[in-house]
């Protein structure tokens, strides 16, 4: 529970107190977000404000983990490691987009197949390394099993796990991406998801096989390796991000790109892996499949139809063209997101409950 507590505070203040040197670092070397013309026209106020902001807390998330080890005397475990791996993988795969855009002054950066390759080779490097490295239980930080509060159904092997991992990796890492279209949103809707995940790390830690000989009810114990620290890396997330929140809401002194959005996808995706709760993350971060889905709809109805179901994609832009204000749109989407997170903890719950 210390590590916990540790984590978020010394990733909150890191955050808190090292976003404003980033701003000023990137602001005066001139790394400033360049707006695409196709976008919605009050955005053209936010040209050359600082990007690459996922620094921060990718880095802030980085200490706080390793200190809250060393202050109490905890050591890391596979699983932990291996979700801050993936989120460190795709943040540089980001900060490589980042860079390019903001040299070559242009709104896209890495060429669709390198930016997809570099994807790719962080995500099956997770996948396949999350099936090694078994505890004294026989369990690996993942799990060739289908999962939504726990396991279910038969194994589908580590090939297809494999795909299966990658799907969930890109997905949650374009869902991220796509929700960070204003000044905010995707940091704060990252806080509930990663509120929960911490909320579920301690549950399954509690509730853990391992300790079967203590618990009321054996049956409805969790199969995870690393619960309790799977907890310790989303409380870690959790405050990096709140902290940066301070600095990135509307009106945001830095964005936090494409090296930001993917690292985030790519935690969050880690964590429902390595915590058995691949399909609960669909509720979990509805606001990031709401978001996806409008834009496949979009795309989808005009390709079919030649006629758009939305003003603009990602749906916030539509709302925005409706005349809402960019805060309104935040803070309902904000709320949209924590109901999404009660129901999903609350499926969490209930399915424990019901095999007790």
């Amino acid at each position: 529970m210390r590590q916990i507590l540790f984590a978020g505070a010394i990733g909150l203040f890191l955050t808190l107190i090292g976003t404003p040197l980033l701003i000023k670092l990137l602001a005066r070397k001139g790394y400033g977000q360049f707006i695409r013309d196709d976008g919605p026209r009050s955005h053209g106020s936010k040209q050359g404000t600082p990007t690459m902001g996922g620094i921060a807390f990718i880095l802030a998330t980085l200490i706080a983990y390793a200190l809250a080890k060393v202050i109490t005397g905890e050591d890391p475990t596979f699983s932990g490691v291996l979700v801050l791996f993936l989120m460190a993988g795709m943040g540089l795969v980001g900060f490589l987009d980042d860079y390019i855009k903001i040299v070559k002054q242009r709104s896209l950066g890495l060429r669709a197949k390198a930016k997809m390759a570099g994807q790719l080779i962080v995500g099956i490097a997770f996948a396949v390394l999350s099936l090694q490295f078994a505890d004294l239980r026989g369990n690996t930080p993942a799990s060739t099993k289908l999962s939504f509060v726990t396991d279910f159904g038969w194994s589908i092997g580590p090939v297809l796990f494999v795909v299966w991992a990658l799907f969930m990796i890109l997905a949650m890492s374009n869902g991220v991406n796509l929700t960070d279209g204003l000044d905010g949103l995707a940091t704060g809707a990252s806080v509930m998801v990663f509120g929960a995940y911490t909320f579920i790390g301690l549950w399954q830690f509690q509730e853990s096989c391992a300790n079967a000989l203590t618990l009321t009810n054996p049956e409805a114990c969790f199969e995870v390796r690393d619960p309790l620290d799977l907890a310790v890396v989303a409380s870690a997330l959790m405050g990096s991000c709140f902290g940066f929140l301070w600095w990135n809401t509307s009106p945001a002194k830095i964005f936090m790109g494409d090296t930001g959005s993917l690292a985030l996808g790519g935690a969050l995706a880690g964590l429902a892996i390595c915590s058995r709760t691949e399909l609960l993350i669909a509720l979990l971060g509805g606001l990031f499949a709401l978001i996806t889905m409008s834009v496949v709809i979009q795309v989808g109805s005009f390709r079919l139809t030649g006629k758009r179901v939305f003003r603009m994609a990602p749906l916030q832009h539509h709302f925005e063209l409706k005349g809402w204000s960019e805060v309104l749109v935040v803070v309902r989407f904000w709320i949209i997101q924590g109901m999404c997170v009660i129901v999903g903890l609350g499926l969490f719950y209930a399915g424990w409950a019901a095999d007790k």
